[in-house]
């Protein structure tokens, strides 16, 4: 067997226009949004890093130029935190800024779908193997779900996916994959079945937005033709792909928060707040206040 390369690049796609997200996303990218003090795009970001990840690749869009502002130094800011003392904000603020050289933006000019924004990244990437990381999506756990996919890379090589269980009647929400043989941190995928009917679903094992792929998938997507939503799907991509090359699955045991949805968004505010030792206690009581005065007034309507 050949030795499995190693996974030095990630690509974060942050070029979607956050239209659900309106008003709020009108002058801001979506992926700034704050978890608690955090924009969301930082988690992706800090669960890269957490899994040995040396550069990230930002596929960018217009109006989108605060991410690179975020991950950049502010020597003005810094000045005024040192003379005001605040040498825990100056900290963290180290903490979070990115060695020189180890972040890349690229641009995609036309929202053709999530396909070409990886493809965007192709010279950036090379040829070598890659993590994505859909930002909407944060993991919350004891360990990052990009950990557990490298774990899975490094025993079996090829493309490895994380995946989550979903209940069987959501399955024809999310993409679907097939369970095959078991390995030591997953499973062969047989199959990956975008939003299948509830009665064709092969699991109820879901993609969750974390993935490791060849360098082969930029060949596919440069002639992939169009699918759902008249958009470059990459799943179509990772389909053709599978026919030559294999594909393995990592269920990941925390859980997946989708940033991109309100519910989910606000449920990731909730469980990041209630994990803080400065807040945790402060925003129960709160919300456990809130939930018992919403259920006495429906009990009272």
């Amino acid at each position: 067997m050949a030795p499995v390369k190693s996974v030095r690049k990630a690509v974060i796609p942050v070029a979607g226009n956050g239209t659900r997200f309106l008003p709020a996303t009108k002058a801001m990218p979506k992926e700034m949004l704050t978890i608690v003090d955090r924009p969301v795009v930082q988690y992706a970001v800090e669960e890269a890093m957490q899994a040995g990840i040396e550069h990230i690749v930002f596929v960018t869009g217009r109006n989108k130029q605060a991410i690179e502002d975020h991950f950049d130094d502010v020597p003005e800011l810094i000045s005024s935190l040192t003379r005001s003392g605040k040498d825990a904000q100056i900290s963290e603020l180290a903490r979070m800024l990115p060695t020189a050289g180890s972040v890349s933006f690229t641009r995609q000019q036309a929202p053709l779908g999530l396909g070409h924004a990886v493809w965007c990244a192709r010279d950036l990437i090379g040829d070598e193997p890659f993590a994505l990381l859909l930002p909407d999506m944060i993991s919350y756990g004891a360990r990052g779900c990009m950990a557990g996919l490298m774990d899975l890379y490094n025993d079996v090589g090829g493309n490895v996916v994380a995946v989550e269980e979903c209940a069987p009647e959501e399955t024809s929400k999310y993409g679907i994959v097939g369970m095959g043989a078991k390995t030591r941190h997953g499973f062969e995928v047989t199959q990956m079945v975008e939003k299948p009917r509830v009665s064709e679903a092969p699991s109820t094992y879901y993609l969750n937005g974390r993935y490791i792929l060849q360098p082969e998938i930029f060949s596919i997507l440069a002639h992939q033709q169009r699918g759902a939503g008249n958009e470059i799907q990459l799943t179509d991509g990772m389909l053709r792909l599978s026919v030559t090359q294999p594909f393995h699955a990592h269920p990941y045991e925390g859980r997946t928060f989708d940033c991109g949805s309100k519910q989910g968004f606000i449920e990731a505010n909730v469980a990041f707040a209630l994990a803080r030792a400065d807040i945790g206690n402060l925003v129960f009581e709160s919300v456990r206040e809130m939930v018992l005065s919403h259920q006495q007034a429906i009990q009272a309507a």
